[in-house]
C-alpha cells in the first residue's frame, strides 16, 4: 500500500541538517511523493561547459512550504560530460563513507555510458560550486503500476567533505522534486543506511516516509548466475 505523506515538520538550523546523504546496503527505503508547491526557475548560467539542451540553471523554489535558497556561487544543475571524472570520485568517497570502498568499482567509462550512451538510463544532478562538482545526485525512473505514473528513484546522493552544511543536499533534493513535477511524475524515492541516523532525521522533516512495511531484496553473483541457469528458455 502507499502511503501518503504529510508534511509536518518545522525549519530547522541549517547547523543540524546533514550534507552528507547517503543510500545503498543495509537501508531504510523512504518516500516523498512530489508536493503541488514545488516550482524552479533557470537562471544564468555559470561559465563552463555546456548543459545537455545548451543551458544551465539554478534552482530556486518553495518546497513542502520552505523557499529553498544558494550560497553565491552555486548552481544546481544536470550532469555534464566533463563531470564524470567528478562524479565518479564522489561516488568512490560515498562507498567509503558507507564502508564498503572495497565494494565500488565504478569506473569513469562506465559511468559515462550510462549516463551518455546512445540509451541511457541513468541521469544526474550536480551541485557546482564555482566550477567544482561539490555534490552529485544519481538517478533512474521507476514506475508505479497502481497509479501508472513514472517517478525518480535516487541511487545515490553524496556532498563533498569540504562542502558541507550549505546546503547543498537540500538543494539537489529540492531539484528532483522539481524535475518530478515538471515532468509529471509522482514521487521521489530512496533508501538510507539504517545506522545514518542524521540523515533519517533530516529525510523526515522534508517530509519524507519510511517504507518500514517493505523489505528490500537483492539477487547477485553466484545466486544470480544460479537463478537465471534455471530459467526455462523460449525456443526459437
Amino acid at each position: 500500500v502507499h502511503r501518503r505523506c504529510v508534511p509536518g515538520w518545522t525549519r530547522a538550523d541549517d547547523d543540524d541538517v546533514p550534507d552528507l546523504l547517503t543510500h545503498v546496503g543495509h537501508n531504510t527505503i523512504l518516500r516523498i511523493p512530489v508536493p503541488a508547491a514545488v516550482w524552479c526557475s533557470p537562471r544564468a548560467a555559470n561559465p563552463g561547459c555546456e548543459d545537455l539542451d545548451g543551458r544551465a540553471s539554478r534552482w530556486s523554489g518553495r518546497w513542502l512550504g520552505r523557499m529553498s535558497w544558494q550560497p553565491a556561487g552555486v548552481a544546481v544543475r544536470r550532469v555534464r560530460e566533463c563531470d564524470v571524472d567528478a562524479v565518479v570520485a564522489l561516488v568512490h568517497d560515498l562507498a567509503a563513507y558507507e564502508r564498503a570502498g572495497q565494494q565500488c568499482r565504478l569506473t569513469a567509462t562506465q559511468l559515462r555510458a550510462a549516463l551518455f550512451g546512445a540509451q541511457p538510463a541513468l541521469f544526474g544532478h550536480v551541485a557546482d560550486v564555482g566550477g567544482e562538482v561539490a555534490g552529485v545526485a544519481l538517478w533512474f525512473l521507476s514506475f508505479s503500476t497502481w497509479n501508472g505514473l513514472h517517478g525518480i528513484y535516487l541511487e545515490d546522493l553524496f556532498v563533498g567533505s569540504g562542502h558541507r552544511g550549505v546546503g547543498l543536499g537540500r538543494e539537489l533534493l529540492a531539484a528532483l522534486a522539481a524535475e518530478c513535477l515538471r515532468r509529471g511524475y509522482s514521487r521521489l524515492q530512496w533508501a538510507v543506511l539504517d545506522w545514518n541516523e542524521p540523515a533519517i532525521a533530516f529525510y523526515r522533516r522534508l517530509g519524507a516516509v519510511a517504507m518500514d512495511e517493505w523489505t528490500g531484496y537483492r539477487v547477485d553473483g553466484p545466486a544470480l548466475a544460479a537463478l537465471a541457469g534455471s530459467a526455462a528458455l523460449e525456443q526459437d
